[in-house]
């Protein structure tokens, strides 16, 4: 039986390119979206005409209601999910400190948490039940590598990534894991978009080491 691989915010940029890989890698992949519909289907147009399997499916992964759904529709589908990749982004404000409200900063900060809590809670029961599940969250190297404007996406990702750690401690011994990816800066994503040219430097997409982590057996 194929395993099914969910990708939130699989509709463009690494999470496009990661629903490919495990795609080739054998997935039947979900490529969750919000606004994105005709991007999503490209991705699932693509896939299958690559000989995989793949189906879209919006979800507003802060709306509790949304994420419920789209679980529910999964299960129906195929059975439930085995590999999560958190990849949806919350929109954020580009600033200086000086000019930072409250409101922005942890506004930022509560919406990426609770967004990881809604997937995570929606998925992992039904990995724990069966002894095995991957979950794969991307944040960003902006937690630790620090840039202009960027403290409340680098904050949120510090959030991000203890919320994982905790995750994976109490994950780790009934067979599913839990990890964080945070790749440097690249183009076509959420991020870019709100960066001027001269502040985006292009990197290499890490689909594939998403991949890896996301199909990992040990």
């Amino acid at each position: 039986m194929p395993r099914v691989a969910l990708i939130t915010g699989g509709s463009r940029g690494i999470g496009a390119a990661t629903a490919r890989v495990l795609a080739g890698r054998g997935f039947r992949v979900v490529v969750n979206h919000r606004f994105s519909a005709q991007q999503a289907e490209e991705v699932v147009a693509g896939v299958t005409a690559a000989g995989g399997e793949a189906v879209a499916i919006r979800a507003d992964v802060t709306v509790p209601e949304d994420i419920s759904a789209m679980a529910d529709a999964i299960a129906r589908r195929w059975g439930g999910v085995d590999a999560l990749v958190r990849n949806a982004l919350i929109p954020f404000v580009v600033t200086s400190f000086a000019d930072l409200s409250w409101e922005q900063l942890g506004g930022k900060v509560n919406a990426e948490r609770h967004a990881a809590y809604l997937v995570t809670k929606a998925v992992v029961p039904g990995r724990v039940s069966r002894g095995y599940g991957r979950v794969v969250y991307l944040s960003t190297g902006l937690s630790r590598r620090l840039r202009d404007g960027m403290i409340a996406l680098g904050t949120a990702g510090a959030a991000l990534g203890q919320f994982v750690r905790y995750v994976a401690l109490e994950l780790a011994p009934h067979g599913v894991t839990a990890n964080l990816v945070a790749p440097a800066t690249v183009g076509g994503t959420m991020v870019t978009e709100q960066l001027t040219p001269e502040r985006v430097r292009t990197r290499g997409i890490h689909e594939e080491l998403i991949a890896y982590v996301a199909d990992q057996e040990g």
